[in-house]
């Protein structure tokens, strides 16, 4: 085993045959932890955006809007919720948006789906990451200055995490999840309590942490008429962030154990459930303790001083805080890789997207969703307000098209009920859809912009690769309705030097052509004498063409010799073999070209031209070795004796 295979093995664990599949799926109370985490953990920082806008305005007065904005949110995620239980049941193969758009409004709102889900999906790793790395940093002032580093490194473990398996991933993400619930189970229980017998509202000392366009905008004067309506309207946009994640159920139910929709549908109530009573209990507690955010400090973090104290159970909850934020991300390296194999499997993305790796896991999504994640998040530097903005706008997107779609697919299959189904997502399209404008209108200025541009320019790469494989499967397509013609065939073997590697190829070339033509490129003409008296010596009745290089350049000699081959032999079949040493430790590759890899390269888009690389193995214990062709060891002697293997005028 190499050491690369050894490190993979310890990172990843050993393969997973495609028999296991039906073994890594999920139960209900796992799926919770992987496939909600993104929407539960979402009340670290909802109520913290929605007094970041207002607060600018109205100051701790913002604190008397936060109940009545959080109640519209809640009953908007109520309705959302219940239409993606019917999506469940509707459409068991996964998908979610993506898939009931395109099945029931057509291919482009389709993919305005998927374009907005994938926008989302990374900036919900970005956003929760960031945010669990400021939960972190409000309990810890000092790791301000290195909260890049640290998302960075969170992204990582969660990467490696997910590449070992669904199964395994939600193992590890569990008792995190189950702790931040239980911890806030206590913050809004005994808060509640506190408040009830008359706790003292909490002093804010510091800088509210506020927009300073806000401040700039409205400080000094009474808001009322349009801008008042304006500001509420954008403090809901900010809260509706809470939202995010709703849909991933939908998306991931061939993750869940059989019966899959039954088990989804139960999972998607418990989540929307924990959320709704969450968000209202933070907002509650918010109201009442006085809890604006400051600079340095989250809301959860001041009710947590409120409620707890400075002692252990602050830590905790900042701890479990902290966890799930970051594992929030989860949801989308669990949701983002298998709507990227839905798009490839239809063709839309990358088909190297469809395949699953050695743990089973769709290995090239989650490394895919990592990479641009960390991006995003280095560029941001780790700021989840900054990130906030382009937060949301893509996910009610898809709970529009999503729900328009439920309407269509009632009144296409007339199922019992399907009139006040239709009737319901109908309503439900039409909220969701204006706080999409809300969401756009409100946040553009604030960066909602790149979103705005970002899904139509995501649109725009879906329909192309789309075409690119359609008229890939044209191009490739054969009816078998014309004879197979024979080439005439010539094979040039590309020669550095007289040694055991160009034996090799010589013996390989032979082997199935009769035209061979070695050939030498002249670099350096001390170093042609020398190969030609060594070609001279050994005397296998082949002769030596040398192809003068001027410029100091191996490839264009090459080019320019097959291409004259072709032009006088019209039709002509030309294989190209290259010798290439193969060293026997990883690093000795540094101490050697890659003239193979370049002569690939240059023949790639030449027609009628095959490039073929013959290993020479430097060190790998040749005679007897099962793991070197014989044809390697006989080639290893180059002097006459050749003659018996490479027989003159073959």
């Amino acid at each position: 085993m190499t050491p690369l295979s050894l490190a993979k093995r310890v990172l990843l664990g050993a393969p997973l045959s495609s028999e296991r599949l039906d073994h890594e799926r999920l139960d209900k109370k796992t799926a919770l932890a992987v496939l909600s985490s993104d929407a539960i953990s979402s009340v670290a920082y909802a109520t913290d955006q929605t007094l970041f806008v207002l607060g600018g305005a109205f100051g701790m007065a913002a604190l008397s809007y936060v109940i009545p904005i959080s109640a519209v949110i809640v009953g908007l995620l109520i309705l959302v919720g219940i239409s993606y239980e019917q999506t469940v049941h509707a459409y068991p193969g996964g998908g979610g948006s993506y898939t009931v758009a395109r099945e029931n409004l057509g291919k482009s709102p389709g993919l305005i789906a998927a374009a907005a889900l994938l926008t989302d999906y990374v900036l919900t790793v970005a956003v929760s990451v960031s945010g669990g790395v400021a939960a972190i940093t409000s309990a810890y002032p000092s790791l301000v200055p290195h909260a890049v580093a640290i998302a960075l490194v969170a992204v990582a473990l969660l990467t490696v995490v997910n590449l070992r398996g669904v199964r395994e991933s939600g193992a590890a993400f569990s008792l995190p999840t189950y702790a931040f619930i239980a911890m806030m189970v206590a913050l809004i229980v005994i808060g509640v309590w506190k408040v009830a017998h008359g706790a003292t509202p909490l002093v804010t000392t510091e800088p509210l942490n506020v927009d300073p366009t806000t401040v700039k905008r409205y400080a000094g004067s009474p808001i009322t008429g349009f801008a008042l309506v304006f500001l509420l309207m954008r403090g809901f946009a900010e809260g509706c962030s809470a939202m995010t994640g709703t849909e991933a159920i939908s998306n991931g139910i061939q993750a869940f154990k059989a019966p899959a929709q039954r088990n989804a549908a139960i999972t998607l109530a418990w989540m929307v459930a924990i959320l709704a009573v969450f968000f209202l209990g933070t907002s509650y507690l918010a109201t009442h303790l006085g809890a604006m955010p400051t600079t340095s400090e989250t809301v959860l973090s001041r009710l947590g001083h409120a409620v707890f104290g400075n002692g252990l159970w602050y830590y905790a909850l900042q701890y479990a805080t902290f966890a799930i934020l970051v594992l929030a991300a989860n949801t989308a390296f669990a949701d983002f890789p298998r709507l990227a194999g839905i798009l490839a499997r239809d063709r839309y993305m990358p088909s190297q997207l469809a395949a699953r790796g050695d743990r089973l896991a769709f290995s090239n999504g989650i490394i895919s969703l990592a990479l641009v994640a960390a991006l995003l998040i280095w560029l941001f530097n780790s700021d989840t307000t900054a990130l906030v903005p382009l937060y949301a706008v893509g996910v009610f997107v898809c709970f529009t098209l999503s729900q328009a779609g439920m309407v269509m697919h009632w009144r296409r299959t007339r199922a019992p009920g399907w009139r006040w189904r239709a009737t319901f997502n109908g309503v439900g399209a039409v909220a969701t859809g204006i706080v999409s404008v809300i969401q756009i209108v409100t946040k553009f200025t604030e960066g909602g912009w790149v979103v705005a541009v970002l899904i139509p320019a995501l649109y725009v790469t879906l329909k192309a690769i789309n075409t690119h494989y359609r008229r890939f499967a044209i191009d490739v397509a054969f009816r078998g309705r014309s004879p197979i013609m024979p080439h005439a065939h010539t094979v040039v073997v590309a020669m550095s030097s007289v040694n055991k590697a160009a034996a090799a190829a010589l013996v390989y070339a032979t082997s199935f052509a009769r035209d061979v033509r070695p050939v030498h490129v002249e670099v350096d003409p001390e170093n042609t004498s020398r190969i030609l008296h060594d070609w001279d010596r050994w005397d296998i009745g082949y002769e030596l063409e040398i192809l003068p290089s001027p410029f100091r350049s191996i490839i264009r000699p090459l080019v320019d010799y097959v291409t004259r081959l072709q032009v006088e032999t019209p039709g002509l079949l030309v294989t190209v073999v290259t010798p290439e040493v193969v060293p026997h430790h990883w690093w000795e590759h540094l101490l050697h070209n890659k003239t193979a890899l370049f002569i690939r390269s240059a023949f790639l888009f030449k027609p009628n031209v095959i490039v073929v690389t013959v290993p020479y193995l430097v060190g790998h214990g040749y005679a007897g070795s099962r793991h070197h062709p014989r044809w390697a060891a006989d080639a290893s002697v180059f002097t006459g004796e050749m003659r018996s293997v490479v027989p003159s005028g073959s």
